[in-house]
């Protein structure tokens, strides 16, 4: 059977006590930054969201409606017994069925590279066509194009590189937005969608 959570349900325990509960953890200060970008009640997609911390905190924080997405087991159920309110999917990003929808903002940290190629270039173009028009896309993923074991998981990550990226944000009708790195080193991509 394949495990759609890319190795992260196995190591649930160890990412739910140790990332999982960071308020304040790497990329927090991003998150709220981009969540300030919206109108309060905004509709926005949490794309791999774990626990939801900090993630989906930072977004109700705000004001926004948040989903979220995530296809380990483990990890959605501890997300649920923090925000039981909000709507979660327990399934696979490349096939959820939020993507019949459309969000006002989707964003997905540390999630993207976890994912084989030909998962990534099918899931910006599905992105991108669920955002309402002015919709923001957040992601993040190395800049280079490079292929590593995953820290926590010890399964294979890859990055598709700047260029790549950059021609999907784009390819899919995106304009593409600011590009900067965070306190951890972790490069974020973004697009919004026409008007």
């Amino acid at each position: 059977m394949i495990d759609e959570s890319n190795g992260y349900d196995d190591i649930a325990d160890l990412y739910i006590h140790g990332r999982g509960r960071a308020i304040n953890g790497i990329g927090a200060a991003v998150a709220r930054a981009w969540a300030r970008t919206f109108g309060p009640g905004s509709v926005v997609l949490d794309l791999g969201c774990g626990t939801g911390i900090p993630v989906t905190n930072i977004l109700l924080e705000a004001g926004l409606t948040a989903y979220a997405i995530d296809a380990s087991p483990r990890m959605v159920a501890d997300f649920r017994s923090h925000f039981p309110d909000v709507p979660v999917a327990l399934e696979a990003v490349e096939r959820s069925r939020f993507f019949d929808r459309t969000f006002d903002g989707i964003i997905s940290v540390g999630l993207m590279f976890l994912l084989p190629a030909t998962s990534q270039r099918a899931l910006i173009p599905k992105m991108a066509a669920a955002l309402n028009p002015g919709g923001k896309l957040l992601f993040t993923a190395p800049l280079s194009p490079v292929t590593w074991n995953d820290a926590m998981t010890e399964q294979p990550s890859r990055s598709l590189g700047a260029t790549e990226y950059r021609g999907l944000i784009t390819g899919a009708g995106l304009s593409p937005g600011e590009e900067f790195d965070d306190e951890g080193e972790n490069h974020y991509f973004s697009g919004v969608a026409p008007l």
